[in-house]
């Protein structure tokens, strides 16, 4: 694959997230969460997955409440929002795009908690934060990174001794079908053309980053049938409000609906969705699991 610079990477990606909030809105929960929920049974519709959601992060991460959290990639602020929230967390959030540091600043100051929030605009790989962190979540951020290990590693000096790694991540189910798919014009469309730079690997390369950081795995979740069917929930407000999305995005309805759609049409056969935890600990949990 052609190499691609951190700055590069940035620059594509972000123009993907440069899209009105108003967007957004039309086809996520009420949180702007861009990322997998979790469906406890047939009933559960996406606001609640999506809530459901964040507590199971909190759990993988062990938060009892007041932590420091650090969100790389937080994309329209809901994880770092529900934290301050629900657990008063003191939680930063790190974001490429300025419309979405805009629109978390608001959020923030309508719940009451812009005390809690920190706000830091750029790559995570060009800014610094200044640590330590008793956890670090990065929920579909690390495909959009160029040097996964560098950054694992930063990410592991920035957290505290004991202190606590939360990552998800697609994956392809495979390094045979990461080889045969990851050029084709389908993966292309969704890793290039909707996000401007992804570089989706499997889930053997990702353990491969976090363990060469210095951490110690402690959980790993496989959670692609729930990110199925958040993308077709995702799917279907499209369809119900196209008007909408064209008023919000002039031309976005059908590169989206194509998007979602070659993106679901993957899970189980070519990738995967997984969620892994690790701790900053040589021995790993000294609990009992």
């Amino acid at each position: 694959m052609t190499t691609v610079t951190p700055q590069a990477a940035y620059q594509a990606t972000n123009k993907h997230y440069e899209l009105p909030a108003e967007l957004f809105a039309i086809y996520l929960d009420r949180r702007l969460k861009y990322s997998s929920g979790l469906y406890t049974d047939q009933n559960t519709d996406l606001d609640q997955a999506q809530t459901d959601k964040l507590h199971f992060v909190a759990r993988q991460l062990g938060l009892t409440g007041g932590e420091r959290l650090l969100d790389i990639g937080c994309g329209w602020g809901s994880l770092i929002l529900f934290m301050a929230q629900e657990y008063g967390c003191h939680a930063t959030g790190v974001t490429p795009s300025r419309p979405q540091l805009e629109y978390i600043r608001a959020r923030a100051e309508a719940a009451g908690v812009a005390d809690l929030i920190t706000l830091e605009h750029g790559s995570f790989s060009d800014i610094e934060v200044a640590g330590p962190y008793d956890a670090i979540t990065m929920l579909g951020s690390i495909v959009h990174m160029p040097n996964r290990t560098a950054v694992l590693r930063t990410v592991h000096e920035l957290l505290r001794r004991g202190g606590s790694l939360y990552l998800s991540e697609s994956c392809f189910r495979n390094r045979a079908a990461y080889e045969e798919f990851s050029r084709r014009p389908g993966t292309k469309h969704v890793t290039e053309d909707i996000f401007g730079f992804a570089d989706m690997v499997p889930l053997s390369t990702l353990v491969e980053a976090v363990e060469s950081a210095g951490f110690s795995l402690t959980a790993l979740s496989d959670l692609t049938a729930h990110y199925h069917r958040t993308i077709e929930d995702w799917e279907q407000r499209v369809h119900a409000a196209r008007d909408r999305v064209e008023r919000a995005a002039p031309g976005m309805s059908e590169p989206l609906i194509r998007y979602l759609r070659t993106a679901n049409a993957g899970w189980g056969y070519t990738t995967k969705h997984y969620a892994l935890s690790a701790r900053k600990s040589r021995m790993g949990p000294t609990e009992a699991p």
